[in-house]
């Protein structure tokens, strides 16, 4: 008689490995880039992911002011916050945003395209937006290649 055995070895935790990506958002479109991110945030370009598991990496994303958007969203899509407080909705339109927080529309894309569970606030703090080329986080790409 002949038994089979469990061969599949799951990933433990301790076992993960992060690697850092960068990631220029000069003149892409804002979804197509930002589906992108979240991938790597969540660590579905890795051979041995598991959904349970928190094996992202770490996403830096430059030039963010220079994102683009299709159509005519710039002046139509519409951003609100709530205070908690009456009369404290707060509405601004994406070309607005784009020009006072450019890291907030891409926060703001990633987030939404992320998996709603107790991941989802650790996948978001390893994802660093700047508004242009600057970054203080140079050497960590070096060190990979």
């Amino acid at each position: 008689m002949v038994t089979l055995t469990h061969t599949t070895k799951s990933i433990k935790e301790k076992d993960i490995k992060r690697r850092w990506h960068l990631v220029d958002l000069k003149n892409e479109v804002l979804g197509r880039i930002t589906s992108k991110i979240s991938q790597y945030l969540q660590g579905k370009n890795k051979m041995d992911y598991a959904s349970y598991l928190d094996m992202g990496d770490y996403v830096v994303a430059v030039n963010a002011k220079q994102v683009k958007i299709t159509g005519k969203k710039s002046s139509q899509k519409i951003y609100t916050r709530y205070s908690g407080y009456p009369g404290g909705l707060k509405k601004t339109t994406f070309a607005n945003l784009l020009e006072k927080k450019p890291e907030e529309v891409i926060r703001h894309a990633v987030s939404g395209m992320l998996p709603k569970n107790k991941l989802r606030d650790r996948r978001m703090a390893r994802l660093y937006v700047y508004p242009d080329q600057n970054h203080p986080y140079k050497d960590k790409f070096n060190s990979n290649k």
